[in-house]
């Protein structure tokens, strides 16, 4: 945004724009954290738009003989606004110059993309498709009825996993625009999603992937937020590890009438920290239930996939 020749950031004011995070995209947990190897966190801007950035970020670990290893990998979406009006201040436009940057150009439109259809194909717009209708439906004869004993034990209606948190927004955490720094409701969100999916696992979890978080409205200083922690999709039992998809929403609660507004909503996926399977299946009741259910399920399967290419890339290197 300030191009190279500039060597200090200056005020806001003085700028006359500002950037802000619109959403995560995710990000993706690859390999374990050991705190006794140096890490080394890079970022790049990979797409621009009008007024809007693509953002890779990347995890690595350098170890003593000198060799690499990525931990984690994450895109954002940042957008820039004018400091005086607050409407969308344009960004400068990228210069591809190598062939790598390209590829990283496409892999941004490609995300953007993937995006706008990804919202298109949002449970709140369409309905789901006949497959997951088929799961669906499958699960609620296995495990829906109220008297089936088999089950009993294993099964967890969804609407019984909600866990919740409430705090008063103090001035510490606030950011240059004072309001609540982002980070630390993604941090508070992190650790209310690990208790719930500890609470269900019965066991220590290991962080797989933050799947997605919109940033829809501010949180004021001294506004009270709720968080709600819920689960809402499992790996089906025998798999290995086992793995759990959370929920967490933010919410500032007007104390005069009592109306909430949602602020953030988070999605987070854990796994099992001794690789085992678990028994427990969540079920939902309600149609709003079964709808949280499948979103649940696509973003299982979508972390498989991402953490399976990441597998076999290696192996087809080795060839």
């Amino acid at each position: 945004m300030l191009g190279p020749g500039v060597e200090t950031l200056g005020r806001v004011q003085e700028r006359g724009f500002y950037i802000v995070t619109a959403s995560v995209e995710r990000l993706d947990m690859l390999a374990s954290l050991y705190p006794v190897r140096d890490i080394r966190l890079s970022g790049q801007v990979i797409c621009t738009g009008t007024s809007s950035m693509e953002v890779a970020v990347k995890m690595e670990a350098l170890n003593p003989d000198g060799g690499e290893e990525t931990l984690m990998l994450g895109r954002f979406s940042m957008v820039c606004r004018d400091a005086r009006t607050r409407k969308a201040h344009p960004v400068n436009p990228l210069i591809i110059g190598t062939p790598e940057e390209r590829a990283l150009y496409e892999m941004g439109e490609s995300s953007k993309n993937r995006r706008k259809h990804t919202a298109l194909q949002a449970l709140s717009r369409v309905p789901p498709t006949s497959a997951e209708a088929a799961d669906l439906h499958t699960t609620y004869l296995k495990c829906g009825q109220e008297d089936d004993s088999l089950v009993r034990n294993d099964r967890v209606w969804m609407g019984d996993t909600l866990l919740e948190k409430t705090m008063l927004m103090f001035p510490q955490e606030r950011n240059v625009h004072q309001k609540v720094f982002g980070g630390y409701l993604m941090r508070l969100a992190y650790e209310l999603g690990f208790a719930n999916a500890c609470f269900f696992m019965r066991s220590h979890v290991t962080f797989h992937s933050l799947d997605g978080i919109s940033f829809t409205q501010p949180v004021p200083i001294g506004s009270i937020l709720r968080l709600q922690s819920q689960i809402l999709h499992t790996s089906p039992p025998g798999e290995l590890p086992a793995t759990v998809h959370v929920r967490v929403i933010a919410s500032v609660v007007d104390v005069q009438t009592g109306h909430e507004e949602t602020t953030n909503d988070f999605r987070f996926t854990w796994a099992r920290d001794d690789g085992k399977s678990t028994s427990r299946i969540i079920v939902p009741k309600t149609y709003q239930e079964a709808m949280l259910w499948l979103e649940g399920k696509r973003a299982l399967e979508m972390g498989a996939q991402i953490r399976g290419r990441r597998i076999r890339a290696p192996e087809g290197d080795q060839r």
